[in-house]
């Protein structure tokens, strides 16, 4: 499937090396730029844009706030962070936004591309320097000791595999991939889980599982 990408840095120099990262993908079917937001969000709301690269630090409108926009526009549109910062409370604030993936500005651009392939793909991503963040956020204040979960779900023994997956970042093809399954077959576990924990999305669904104790 081709995709519609749509870069929002202020940056011009960032811009266009992100744009040239991009540019013969074959999974890649036009890239648009904007300087802003608000420019952003113009294309946003004129374009079927599949997936957004978010630059965090945006003059006016910063990345957080565009995502929440983004999200009330179009909510099946993956939205990846690009950021210079760690900030705890940015970190958590982009994924209480919505964001699907939070990524140095230091990230290899092959790399970036496999994040933005697998983020397309239905998986969450967060950068090797902030996932503490996500983990101790997700568990705070929980008695270590106690080892069952808070609440049964009614999860089957193999959607409980595919939650844990879901939670080490594995994207449906890689699930299907790992459990020797079809990626219909995939899709229909992930539903089934997302509606049982009765939460709207895979990273939703995997800050559950960690608070929960479910895997």
């Amino acid at each position: 499937m081709k995709n519609k990408i749509l870069i929002i840095e202020d940056h011009e120099l960032t811009r266009f090396g992100l744009k040239t990262a991009f540019e013969g993908c074959e999974f890649v079917e036009a890239i648009y730029e904007a300087d802003s937001a608000e420019k952003g969000l113009e294309i946003v709301g004129q374009t079927d844009i599949n997936l957004i690269i978010m630059d965090l630090g945006l003059p006016g409108m910063n990345g957080i706030e565009a995502t929440k926009k983004v999200r009330a526009l179009k909510k099946d549109i993956k939205i990846v962070i690009l950021t210079s910062h760690n900030d705890e409370q940015e970190v958590l604030n982009s994924l209480k936004a919505g964001a699907n993936a939070y990524c140095s500005k230091e990230i290899n651009p092959k790399r970036l591309i496999q994040v933005v392939q697998s983020v397309l793909d239905g998986a969450a991503w967060f950068d090797p320097s902030i996932s503490h963040i996500v983990l101790e956020a997700a568990t705070r204040g929980q008695d270590n000791s106690q080892s069952k979960p808070e609440r049964d779900y009614g999860l089957t023994s193999r959607e409980a595999q595919i939650l844990k997956l879901i939670t080490e970042g594995y994207s449906n093809f890689e699930i299907a991939k790992e459990l020797f399954v079809s990626i219909n077959t995939t899709k229909a576990h992930v539903a089934s889980i997302l509606q049982k924990l009765e939460v709207d999305d895979r990273l939703q669904a995997a800050l559950k599982a960690l608070k929960e104790r479910l895997v």
